[in-house]
């Protein structure tokens, strides 16, 4: 059975800094892609950012670019992605999940794409 977690969510004051964790445990798959969606109450997901199994330049939603990059673990599995989040603002605040794709990753923007997906972490920025 394929579990995705995440791992690194808390509070921090705008401006700080975060790095959030997600492992997924499977060593039978190579992941074609691992990606980060957040969830704001009220809001609907949106997606953050994904690296890709094959050398591709990682995607990011403009609303990131700049502030966040995600990253992948250099093992044999590449199952460990990473997404440090630097500048925060309030306006993170929300619940980060993780997922991962193994059968196929087009943009790695859509859920559509992801098999597995984590519980999610919570981060919240205060002003």
């Amino acid at each position: 059975q394929v579990q995705v977690v995440e791992s690194g969510g808390g509070s921090v004051e705008a401006g700080g800094s975060l790095t959030l964790s997600c492992t997924v445990s499977t060593d039978t798959y190579a992941n074609e892609c691992m990606g980060w969606f957040r969830q704001a109450p009220g809001k609907e997901r949106e997606v953050l950012a994904a690296i890709f199994h094959r050398a591709r330049s990682p995607y990011y939603a403009d609303s990131v670019k700049g502030r966040f990059i995600i990253s992948q673990a250099q093992d044999h599995a590449k199952n460990t992605v990473y997404l440090q989040m630097n500048d925060l603002k309030p306006e993170d605040t929300a619940m980060y999940t993780c997922a991962a794709a193994i059968t196929y990753c087009t943009t790695g923007k859509w859920p559509y794409e992801y098999n597995y997906w984590g519980q999610g972490t919570q981060v919240t920025v205060s002003s």
